[in-house]
C-alpha cells in the first residue's frame, strides 16, 4: 500500500463513518478498487485499528467539551446513589441523563461485538456481501423518512429508547451497515428530534468504536509491515475528514433527507453486486 492508497481510505473512512454510508462497506470496496494488498491478514487488521482510531479521535476532538462534562456527570450521578438522590438528579440533569442513556445504548453494541464480531469476519472479504448490506442500510435509512418527526431532547428519551437505538447500532457489525445511519434511523423512529438524534448517535459511537479499538488492538504491531509515511497519511486524513464529516451531518440533518444516502446506499450496492458476479468476486 502506497501513500495515495493510505491517504484515499483515510478519507473514504473519515467520511463514511460519520455519514450513513457504512465505512467498512465502503473501505472495502475501494480497497477491492485500489488493488490495496497486505502481506499479512494481521497486517490488514492492524491498519483498520489504525482508521478506528482516528475516527475516534475525530469524534472525541468534535465534542471533547460534552465528553468532558458527560465524564464529570457520570461521576457526580455515582455519588447520587450514596446521597440517595440519584433518581431525581437522573430526570432533572440532562448530562447525567445523557452519561446513562450511553451506558443502555453501549450494552446491545458490546454483547454482540464480543459474540459475533469472530463470526461475521468473513463477510468483510465478500463484495457481494457488503452489496447486499448497502443495500439494506439503504431500506433502513428511507425507512426512517417515512416515520412522523419527533420531538424529543435528551431529557425525553427512555431507558428503552437507548437500548433501541443501540440493538440498532449493533447492525454495523455487518460491513455495508452504517453505524451512524442505524443509530439515527433507530432516534427517528422512537421520535427523537432530528439533531438530537445525530449527535446521540455520534456520542454512542465513542464508546463502541474504543471497543473495537480494545478488540483488535492485539494486532497493532503489525502495522511495521505498512510504511511509515502511509500510517501516518492515513491517519490524518480520518481525523480530519471524519471532523469535517460530522459538522456536515450535523448541519443538514434538519434540512436535508436520508433518502439522499439511501439513493446513495443502492447505486453503489448495486453496481458492486453487479460488478462482483461480472468479475466472479466472492
Amino acid at each position: 500500500m502506497d501513500i495515495i492508497q493510505a491517504i484515499i481510505l483515510g478519507i473514504v473512512q473519515g467520511l463514511a463513518e460519520f455519514l450513513p454510508i457504512a465505512s467498512a462497506g465502503q473501505v472495502v470496496l475501494v480497497t477491492h478498487i485500489l488493488g490495496v494488498t497486505f502481506p499479512t491478514e494481521s497486517g490488514s487488521l492492524a491498519f483498520n485499528v489504525l482508521l478506528h482510531i482516528g475516527t475516534l479521535t475525530a469524534v472525541v476532538v468534535f465534542f471533547w467539551k460534552e465528553v468532558i462534562q458527560i465524564i464529570k456527570s457520570f461521576i457526580s450521578s455515582i455519588l447520587d446513589l450514596f446521597r440517595g438522590q440519584f433518581t431525581n438528579n437522573l430526570k432533572d440533569d440532562t448530562y447525567k441523563r445523557l452519561s446513562w442513556l450511553l451506558i443502555i445504548g453501549t450494552i446491545p453494541v458490546g454483547i454482540s461485538g464480543a459474540l459475533f464480531t469472530k463470526r461475521f469476519e468473513f463477510f468483510y472479504n465478500s463484495v457481494p456481501a457488503v452489496s447486499i448490506f448497502l443495500i439494506i442500510n439503504g431500506i433502513i435509512l428511507w425507512s426512517a423518512e417515512h416515520v412522523k418527526r419527533g420531538n424529543k431532547k435528551i431529557k425525553g428519551i427512555s431507558f428503552k429508547n437507548a437500548l433501541v437505538i443501540g440493538i440498532f447500532e449493533s447492525l454495523a457489525l455487518f460491513p455495508g451497515i452504517s453505524r451512524s445511519g442505524s443509530s439515527i434511523s433507530a432516534g427517528l423512529f422512537s421520535g427523537v428530534d432530528r439533531v438530537c438524534a445525530a449527535r446521540f448517535a455520534f456520542l454512542l459511537a465513542i464508546p463502541a468504536i474504543t471497543g473495537a479499538i480494545i478488540v483488535e488492538f492485539k494486532d497493532i504491531g503489525a502495522l511495521t509491515e505498512t510504511n511509515t509515511a502511509s500510517i501516518v497519511a492515513a491517519y490524518i486524513a480520518v481525523v480530519i475528514f471524519g471532523f469535517l464529516s460530522i459538522g456536515l451531518l450535523l448541519r443538514i440533518i434538519n434540512g436535508t433527507s436520508l433518502r439522499i444516502f439511501s439513493v446513495y446506499c443502492w447505486i453503489v450496492g448495486g453496481l458492486a453486486l453487479i460488478l462482483s458476479f461480472y468479475y466472479g468476486l466472492i
